[in-house]
């Protein structure tokens, strides 16, 4: 059912890069339909949407009006919530916003002795598109997690694009963007909807980045619009690695492990564990607990192509392994997570203890759940406050530091044989 593996074994290694090689989107296919769709987009704007959403969702509309959800509607659908559902959105997204509002970054400066002025200028991205995906599998939370870090920020304008396919809408979808303060709401999806929001058309107008997440389609549009707007990230498929002593309820782990493969079959579980009787428990637990998930088909799937038991020779070793897989989620399953903690490189969310499982990083912890896949924690962040703000460099030179930089900068542009810079720089030395 899973794959199970000693750090011990010969070819170990390859066993493992063969166990986290993921082919990202490259489908050639796919990528000339996209191509297609946003140079349609781009040529014919709203007629273009009003089409692809006919033909590809099954709705009836006419004109834009009918791809558009008001204000008014978003705030009725979170009125009427069942009690239990409207505080549990709330308590989210008041701990998600609380959270962000502590990566917020602001402009400074500083003054050099001779008068000249440096520093850095924050300004928010004036307008962001939200992609949420539609229909029955959707996710309100992707909604908090995208669009409160915007609003922090303090972007002014969020546009939310959901598809409703056969006129499916999730009123909890909507309840969520009310919260966030998303500003418009449009029901198409796609790579139309990507090259909407990169290009604009009659009615939407064009955005500054776009985030959130989607299928093939709308991963292959987000990367194909790069450039033009920026983007958060092309994400993969879903990964928990857990660290574990041996000391924790077996079924927890099994749980946990199931926590990401139920999302599709490409996830991807992995526990890493020195205690070989410990790794055997789980896997009962697995064959125990399986036949009760809703999702056992897709977890399965998943924990047969791309999951994985593996003992290794000690705690540390398996720290070692850890910060090759650099995975998405990481649990710390032992009793004194922190003292493991510095020895942590690479991982996009840390979830430290017995008791932190996450799940509770998907819903309502508060840090992001938007997190860097496929390897990519090496480089990337999770989504967060600063996705949505910009830099500029802010340099005013005093009369005494034109002398003394105009001569040094004129000076490296003689030896990069630049002679206007040179000039330009010696102009102002008095």
């Amino acid at each position: 059912m899973i794959t199970k593996l000693n750090s011990t074994q010969p070819y170990f290694q390859d066993k493992l890069s063969n166990l986290l090689a993921w082919e990202s989107i490259a489908n050639t296919e796919v990528s000339d339909t996209v191509d297609a769709i946003i140079a349609n987009v781009k040529a014919h704007g709203d007629t273009a949407l009003i089409d692809y959403s006919i033909k590809f969702d099954g709705v009836n509309a006419s004109s834009m009006k009918d791809l558009t959800i008001s204000i008014k509607t978003l705030k009725h659908a979170f009125d009427n919530l069942d009690d239990k559902t409207k505080t549990a959105l709330q308590v989210a997204a008041n701990r998600v916003r609380l959270y962000h509002q502590r990566q917020k970054q602001d402009s400074w400066t500083y003054t050099e002795a001779d008068g000249t002025m440096l520093g850095q200028k924050i300004t928010p991205l004036d307008r962001v598109g939200l992609y949420v995906p539609g229909g029955k599998a959707t996710y309100p939370s992707s909604v908090l997690m995208n669009a409160i870090p915007a609003k922090v920020a303090g972007v002014k304008e969020l546009i939310m694009v959901v598809p409703t396919p056969n006129g499916i809408v999730n009123p909890l979808v909507l309840a969520a963007a009310h919260l966030s303060g998303v500003d418009s709401v449009y029901t198409i999806g796609g790579a139309q909807a990507v090259a909407a929001l990169a290009y604009g058309t009659q009615t939407l107008s064009k955005v500054d980045k776009i985030v959130g997440p989607g299928n093939i389609y709308v991963a292959t549009a987000k990367r194909a619009v790069f450039g033009q707007v920026g983007i958060d990230m092309i994400a993969g498929p879903s990964e928990i690695l857990i660290i574990c002593d041996g000391k924790t309820n077996p079924d927890w782990i099994a749980m946990d492990l199931f926590s990401q493969a139920e999302h599709d079959e490409d996830a991807q579980s992995i526990l890493l564990c020195p205690d070989a009787d410990f790794i055997n428990q789980v896997e009962a637990s697995i064959a125990k607990l399986l036949p009760t998930m809703d999702r056992k088909n897709i977890i399965a799937k998943a924990l047969k192509n791309r999951g994985a038991l593996i003992q290794t020779k000690d705690i540390n070793e398996a720290i070692t392994i850890c910060n090759r897989v650099a995975p998405e989620h990481l649990e710390l399953s032992v009793e004194y997570p922190k003292d493991i903690l510095n020895d942590i490189k690479h991982a996009g969310a840390i979830f430290m203890g017995r008791n932190t499982c996450e799940a509770l990083g998907d819903y309502c912890a508060g840090p992001n759940h938007v997190l860097p896949t496929s390897g990519t924690a090496r480089f990337s962040s999770p989504l967060g406050v600063y996705d949505f703000q910009k830099k500029s460099s802010l340099i005013m030179v005093s009369d005494q530091g034109a002398n003394t930089l105009g001569e040094i900068a004129a000076t490296l542009a003689d030896s990069e044989g630049l002679p206007a810079h040179a000039h330009s720089a010696r102009y102002r030395i008095k």
